[in-house]
């Protein structure tokens, strides 16, 4: 599909955002279970940190290979029918991780969960590219990826809760079902797309849209910038919850009753990001430039987490990771928009997807460094470790939107906004 002005399509829009709002809440309600729950898990299955580390790993494994495959879905399917098959197909894979009577069995689920979970975000990138102008698009981002952290906010004492009334199998059966009934309601909300409407590839057909791509710095150095710069996002997700359990002799009603805050400076970040980028291309910043100096402002605010290592007072120690979780919050929906805005809808989700991919590879990468640190009793250095990330993926966008000019898969209208970026 091309690119449609922000009245052709009414209120629909603005319903479809609300569904994918509520899939990302249901996505990292689903994601976020495992680390809530991870120690009273590891007692249970008799899972030490190492194979707990293998288990997040395998999950993004998962994550990242499928996030390749899911961009050519969601360019081939659709949004309607390929966001049902990816919301299904995690949903199931939820439930039988409540399932789980072994390390294995639990590794096993994940990875099939995080088959399905890219889906949302290839989606999601292709509904805003395809019906959002630019001078909403960031805020149409920070207001759907504002589900995940509305999801990580509500997963502490949500999931905290059913476990402890219910067991801790109980809370992947209770999410598992929710991602089923909203599935429901995408296929009535979203109307079936027109014969035609769905282009799987460019002009040059599959074959040569791969060859622009696999040629193309400015992508692969925003795969970069995503690769380098989420493993801070993983980090908060996966190990903080666990960090506060392990290091700071927080229990799990504790963890549950104040970690949500965390995830709440990230809604801020979320939508706030979004919004400072978009009102400044309503005032006549070229949504390049925009995007790049919210992304600066991030980048510069996230090193904080450094101060992290030095054990400082809970409420410190939660400022401080809040901070960090609203400056990386401002980072991705500012790339993930900035993407959108370089590169065509009729293959946004493939472009989209081999980003996601880079992420996912960073987080993996990650994973076994962090558990290597954490069962040698070295936590402090994974915070040190993720305070240099960002000034780093900053320098590598900035270095992609330099390279934008000799793409082949950028139009000239939006090489003309970039050109005026870099000479500003």
């Amino acid at each position: 599909m091309g690119e449609r002005s922000s009245g052709g399509f009414g209120r629909l829009r603005w319903g479809l955002l609300a569904l994918l709002f509520a899939s990302t809440v249901i996505n990292y309600l689903d994601r976020q279970a495992l680390s809530i729950l991870a120690t009273t898990i590891q007692v249970d299955l008799h899972v030490d940190d190492l194979a707990y580390a293998r288990i997040v790993q395998g999950f993004l494994l998962a994550y990242t290979l499928a996030y390749l495959l899911a961009g050519r879905i969601t360019d081939g399917l659709g949004s309607r029918l390929a966001l049902a098959l990816f919301v299904g197909w995690w949903s199931v894979a939820n439930v039988l991780t409540g399932m789980a009577r072994s390390g294995f069995q639990l590794g096993a689920a994940r990875f099939a969960m995080g088959l399905g979970e890219p889906g949302n975000y290839t989606v999601g990138s292709k509904v805003v590219s395809e019906r959002f102008p630019p001078a909403e698009r960031g805020l149409a981002f920070g207001i759907y990826t504002a589900g995940a952290m509305v999801g990580a906010t509500l997963a502490p004492p949500l999931i905290g809760g059913i476990a402890m009334a219910y067991g801790w199998r109980a809370a992947f059966l209770v999410t598992g079902l929710a991602g089923l009934l909203w599935l429901v309601a995408w296929l009535v909300v979203y109307p079936p797309e027109p014969r035609g409407a769905v282009v799987a590839a460019g002009p040059r057909g599959e074959k040569g849209l791969w060859l622009d791509l696999l040629r193309d710095r400015s992508l692969w150095l925003l795969v970069g910038s995503r690769a380098v710069a989420d493993p801070v996002w993983y980090f908060y997700l996966f190990w903080f919850p666990k960090y506060l359990n392990d290091q700071r002799g927080m229990t799990l009603a504790g963890v549950a009753a104040l970690g949500w805050v965390v995830y709440l400076a990230s809604d801020l970040g979320s939508i706030g990001g979004g919004a400072i980028s978009s009102a400044l291309v309503r005032r006549g910043v070229a949504p390049p430039r925009s995007r790049l100096w919210a992304m600066t402002g991030a980048a510069t605010l996230a090193p904080v987490g450094l101060f992290a290592a030095f054990h400082p007072a809970l409420p410190l120690l939660f400022a401080i990771a809040s901070a960090v979780a609203f400056a990386h919050l401002v980072y991705q929906i500012n790339i993930s928009t900035l993407v959108v805005d370089l590169y065509p809808g009729r293959y946004i989700a493939t472009v989209f997807g081999i980003i996601g991919a880079g992420s996912g590879l960073g987080g993996m990468l990650s994973a076994q460094v962090v558990g290597e640190l954490v069962a040698s009793g070295q936590f402090d250095l994974s915070f040190m470790l993720m305070a240099t990330l960002h000034p780093i993926a900053l320098l590598l966008a900035w270095l992609a939107l330099r390279a934008a000019p000799r793409s082949k898969l950028i139009d000239g209208a939006t090489l003309a906004a970039v050109q005026a970026t870099g000479s500003a």
